[in-house]
């Protein structure tokens, strides 16, 4: 009698774990099916974005073939494009590049603003920062020294890429400005900055002798010439996932 208790017992687990399976099963099913159309979903957009980088990459550097060659007006359709459907990266290039057009034609606030556009879209600060300090430059000889400040100091903090040069820009700022004591103790950090370019601690040593010497407005003059000269754009990263 005790086995046959014990079979039925067995018999009715066996049911409850059929019944039990087959209410699950659906629901495991479903799972697994959005595991795998979230996987598909994943593949697809990577290559996506590797399909986009690589032909933003192409019309890139059609583009400056075309600037190498003298031809504006192809390279900036053509950065227009990348601009408006490359990746992130390619499109804050393309915007600075764009921006650099605008500048030589003297449209200086089409220029600020294709700038500030490439910041906002920058992917990382190394892109980010040099369209910040484009922008800051582009306005150096017109906007007020609070214009420039609020627009410099945070390229200045530790571990931006530019800070060096952001500092000496804004140096120049409060020169202009009428702000020769704050200028030189910029200039005066700008010597010591072991990270700085040694062109960069040679005008700052040079400017702290012009101002200490009463010729301040000299170097106010230099200002289109030295910091005026942005770094040159980052060569476009080959495309990845």
């Amino acid at each position: 009698m005790v086995d046959v208790f014990e079979e039925v017992e067995e018999q009715i687990r066996v049911d409850r774990y059929k019944a039990l399976a087959q209410r699950l099963l659906p629901w495991v099913a479903g799972a697994l099916v959005l595991a795998l159309l979230a996987a598909l979903g994943v593949w697809g957009y990577q290559t996506w974005q590797e399909r986009k980088a690589a032909q933003a990459s192409e019309t890139y550097a059609a583009a400056l073939e075309a600037f190498s060659q003298q031809d504006l007006a192809k390279a900036g359709t053509l950065w227009g494009d990348v601009a408006k459907t490359g990746t992130p990266g390619y499109r804050a290039l393309a915007l600075m590049q764009q921006g650099g057009l605008k500048a030589t034609e003297n449209k200086t606030a089409e220029a600020v603003a294709l700038y500030d556009q490439a910041a906002e879209i920058a992917p990382n600060d190394l892109i980010g920062d040099m369209a910040r300090l484009k922008s800051a430059l582009a306005l150096l000889d017109t906007a007020p020294v609070t214009e420039m400040s609020k627009r410099l100091t945070p390229l200045t903090e530790e571990g931006r890429p530019y800070r060096a040069q952001a500092r000496e820009a804004l140096a120049f700022a409060k020169l202009m400005g009428g702000d020769a004591a704050g200028a030189r103790g910029d200039f005066v950090v700008l010597s010591l900055l072991a990270d700085a370019p040694d062109s960069t601690r040679e005008r700052a040593r040079a400017a702290m002798e012009l101002i200490d010497s009463g010729s301040a407005a000299s170097v106010a003059a230099a200002v289109k010439a030295a910091p005026a000269v942005p770094p040159a754009s980052p060569a476009p990263q080959a495309p990845t996932p």
